[in-house]
């Protein structure tokens, strides 16, 4: 074990902090012994109160436990919460009505003091601030008068030649006719959804679904119908089916790779089969393919707009999610409505900033992106386990929670008597933020379920956050 360093944290935290990391690594695994107090303190060169104090610290974090007259050992998890079941919302078209919860929720989640569990974007560390604004400075000087006069509402034409290049990771095949640069992903929703409906018409959507859509079908004065999803596999095909059939849509709204809030991702069979279904139907999908490229295996997944063969499906993604919330770089592929989307843009906003279109098509064409994306998908898979693991250690007995395997969103499923809306408010007395779950539906459900962002490392912060979030949980029981 290597020596001690200088530190302004306590010689017991620093030995506490090596011990954590052992365990954390895998180097010390659970039901192992640690090494004796007398050991280490021969190892490190502190007193046995040092090592002593350091090892109470561990065990009051739950990282290990004392046995009777056998000393302290790594201890053995907590078997991992449950996944929730299936959602089994009525297939009745509701006016949406979120607006003031969502600004109250979203203003109150972007306050700088509080522990950062409620906003989907990712931490100050996990966005590679140097290097784009290395990038900035050299284009802005490399193209002083384009960065400084409108783009066409299409938007940059080197970026829809990047974005059109990276079409091949999602399984797509698209010129850079067909995209349609937006301000963030927000806008192409707008955009999209103005184009294939009218005031009054109902969509489609999965239950719970992403409060960004719901808030804009609130403001387009659009109905949401809600459709049973899976934690796991996303909305239910068959149900989907019945809810046409049953109700009629406009439009349908997914997210089919990790979906937010449940982190869900669609099976390649199952999308197939969702296209060729909404095909025969001539109905229109929104794609929200916002999280697509935040996968934490090794493949993939492809886009629905990747089996469309008629220009049915308009895809939406943006930048935001991975390289910079603040530059609210989005764009579409709208299909068959690309000519709509374009007149709606250049209504709506004109064209995007000129210089963060320059600077993001200088890192996608130097491959930046890639490399650095690479490594964010690791930290980001570490950050969602050892969420989870939290959620087992310190939320009370009864608790499900999700298993996504990309994005960084969890969904937490309380016992019944938690009323989330209640626990935000006390959660935000304590500086933590989140986000209930009666956001993520436009009929109010879900009140005892919560979205946590997985976006920033983990931190004493954050455990201290989730240790806090566990207790007034606990209290409601």
């Amino acid at each position: 074990m290597e020596p001690l360093l200088e530190s302004k944290n306590h010689l017991y935290e620093q030995v506490a902090e090596k011990i954590a990391k052992q365990i954390d690594q895998g180097a010390l695994r659970p039901g192992e012994r640690v090494p004796s107090v007398r050991n280490l303190k021969a190892k490190l060169g502190v007193s046995l109160s040092t090592v002593l104090q350091a090892y109470l610290t561990l065990e009051s974090k739950g990282l290990i436990e004392a046995r009777p007259q056998s000393g302290f050992y790594v201890r053995l998890p907590r078997q991992l919460p449950l996944e929730p079941k299936r959602s089994n919302p009525s297939a009745t078209a509701t006016n949406v009505d979120i607006g003031e919860l969502a600004l109250e929720i979203h203003e109150n989640n972007l306050t700088p003091r509080v522990v950062p569990l409620g906003a989907a974007t990712p931490g100050k560390d996990l966005i590679p601030t140097k290097k784009l604004y290395r990038i900035l400075r050299a284009v802005s000087h490399r193209h002083e008068e384009e960065s400084n006069r409108y783009e066409t509402p299409s938007g940059n034409i080197e970026l829809r030649r990047q974005i059109a290049r990276r079409a091949l990771d999602w399984g797509g095949n698209v010129s850079p006719e067909e995209i349609v640069v937006t301000t963030g992903c927000s806008e192409a929703l707008n955009l999209c959804l103005r184009a294939i409906t009218k005031p009054g018409d109902a969509v489609a959507v999965e239950s719970p679904t992403y409060f960004g859509f719901l808030q804009i079908l609130e403001a387009l004065n659009l109905k949401a119908i809600e459709v049973p999803t899976d934690p796991r596999d996303g909305v239910c095909p068959v149900a989907l089916e019945s809810v046409i059939q049953k109700r009629g849509v406009a439009a349908v709204f997914l997210q089919s790779n990790f979906q937010n809030p449940l982190g869900c991702c669609i099976p390649e069979k199952t999308k197939k089969e969702i296209v060729q279904l909404l095909s025969r139907k001539e109905i229109p999908l929104i794609e929200d393919d916002i999280y697509g490229d935040l996968h934490h295996e090794s493949t993939r997944p492809r886009t629905m707009k990747s089996y469309d063969r008629d220009g049915n499906i308009l895809l939406c993604s943006s930048f935001s999610k991975t390289l910079s919330p603040g530059f609210r770089i989005g764009w579409c592929v709208p299909g068959r409505y690309v000519k709509q989307v374009k007149r709606l843009k250049l209504t709506n906003s004109i064209c995007c900033s000129s210089l963060p279109q320059l600077a993001l098509a200088e890192m996608l064409s130097t491959g930046g992106y890639d490399h650095f994306m690479r490594r964010i998908r690791k930290q980001y898979a570490a950050q969602m386990h050892t969420m989870i693991q939290a959620a087992g250690r310190y939320f009370p007995e009864g608790t499900k929670v999700t298993r996504p395997k990309g994005g960084t969103v969890l969904w937490i499923e309380f016992p019944a008597k938690v009323d989330s809306l209640e626990l935000y408010q006390k959660a935000l007395q304590k500086e933590i933020s989140i986000v209930p779950g009666p956001l993520f539906s436009a009929k109010r459900n879900f009140h005892q379920c919560i979205r946590l962002n997985c976006g920033h490392p983990w931190s004493e912060r954050i455990e201290y956050a989730m240790i806090t979030l566990g207790q007034l949980a606990s209290k409601m029981l």
